[in-house]
């Protein structure tokens, strides 16, 4: 039985091909290297503690709608106004996204943002330039190591920076092995869609190397910020912990405001 990943797959290989088809690859190239210089992702992250990557989601193959009608600049500029360190926007049609939403998300706010999407041809990463985009999502679980490399290569290329998904020890060693400097360590098992916080304290528990961490999905209150800080990741990509009560700026500073205030509270 093919998993959700493996289905999502299997119908981006073909939604890739037709898009490809109406837009040849020198023409996604012309437009990615004409467009407006990438901003610095990476340097955004490490200049915030807890570094929020902040999503614009529409809906989830799992959980169904989040936000029903999300306006994804008004959402973009609660964001930047309560301390999100970058935006990810996802443009997956299972997600109910699109490129339109980065597009109104770039041109609202000022944060660098990621792209969110199932990423596995150079056409993708031109694309994603070409709208915008300061960062891609590389999935390790769907790359081989010589792709995953060789892609990443042409989105530095591009002045983007490349965060690597992993989810289990053979995929975030993958991700070191690439020399990967921003790795996600997603919670969620993208083959069943169960969540377990744990994953990122047990990838990180013996981790002495120089990346990023960026612990992503299940994330909900500063407790489980300053758990996932604790095990060693410095940023964190948080979206329908945002967006379900559909008051997405209270609920970043909130989130933000409990990690700094249990920061700041004297030992006992």
């Amino acid at each position: 039985m093919p998993s959700i990943l493996d289905r999502i797959f299997d119908a981006k290989r073909a939604e890739v091909a037709e898009r490809r088809a109406r837009t040849p690859l020198d023409e996604m190239v012309a437009e990615a290297r004409g467009a407006a210089a990438p901003r610095d992702f990476i340097g955004s992250l490490r200049s915030r503690a807890p570094a929020i990557i902040a999503e614009v989601k529409r809906a989830s193959p799992s959980k169904g709608d989040i936000f029903p009608g999300l306006d994804p600049a008004a959402v973009a500029r609660d964001y930047a106004a309560a301390g999100a360190a970058a935006i990810s926007v996802l443009t997956d049609r299972h997600f109910k996204g699109s490129l339109e939403d980065l597009r109104a998300v770039r041109a609202a706010a000022a944060l660098p943002i990621l792209r969110k999407d199932f990423i596995f041809d150079a056409w993708q990463i031109y694309e994603a330039r070409a709208a915008g985009a300061d960062c891609i999502l590389m999935i390790a679980a769907m790359l081989e190591a010589a792709q995953l490399r060789s892609l990443a290569a042409l989105a530095r290329d591009l002045g983007m920076a490349v965060l690597v998904e992993a989810h289990d020890r053979r995929e975030f060693e993958m991700a070191n092995a690439a020399g990967a400097a921003l790795i996600g360590i997603n919670n969620r098992d993208l083959h069943t869609f169960r969540t377990d916080l744990a994953t990122t304290e047990t990838l990180l528990a013996d981790y002495r190397g120089a990346a990023l961490i960026v612990a992503e999905s299940g994330i909900e209150t500063p407790a489980d910020l300053r758990r996932l800080y604790a095990a060693g990741s410095r940023a964190f990509l948080i979206g329908e912990g945002l967006l379900r009560a559909g008051a997405p700026r209270a609920a970043l500073a909130a989130l933000i405001g409990g990690f700094g205030a249990a920061a700041e509270a004297p030992a006992r």
